[in-house]
């Protein structure tokens, strides 16, 4: 899996003309799952992002994690992370899951998160929907964290 994280004073997600996510201060969290990522690969993810250390202290020192600030995380799924831009001008979309295999594993990784930070404490997208995200950056502080390859066999 690979997540894009970016740092926010406020975040709100639309689909079409009504609001389906939103939240304060936290993290917003843009979900590209590849065909070869399983379960653990988005409780492993999970749990790298409750923990991230990049919110400041009072000192000013990124040194708390969205948990420990009360913070808040949105959830969009975005296959478009899993782009290959090698060849040509048109990107490649081969490494991203197929919406049969991706679907359960986004709500996976929803349910890692909730149980991580509490129900009230994640918001979503809506998977497969176009959508408009709308997003204050706070730093910028912008992320990228790949889970682990799974184990060969």
């Amino acid at each position: 899996m690979r997540a894009v994280i970016q740092r926010v004073s406020a975040a709100t997600v639309r689909v079409e003309d009504r609001i389906v996510g939103e939240i304060g201060g936290g993290l917003v969290v843009l979900l590209g799952i590849a065909f070869t990522d399983t379960a653990a690969a988005g409780t492993w993810l999970a749990t790298k992002i409750a923990g991230l250390r990049i919110f400041p202290d009072d000192h000013g020192v990124m040194n708390l994690s969205v948990q420990d600030s009360g913070g808040q995380v949105l959830i969009v799924s975005q296959f478009t992370l899993h782009a290959d831009t090698r060849k040509g001008t048109r990107p490649s979309f081969h490494a991203a899951a197929p919406t049969a295999m991706a679907e359960p594993l986004y709500h996976q990784f929803v349910a890692a998160l909730q149980q991580q930070l509490g129900p009230a404490a994640v918001a979503t997208g809506e998977f497969g929907a176009m959508m408009q995200v709308t997003l204050t950056n706070d730093g910028p502080v912008t992320l990228i964290v790949d889970s682990p390859d799974p184990p060969s066999t």
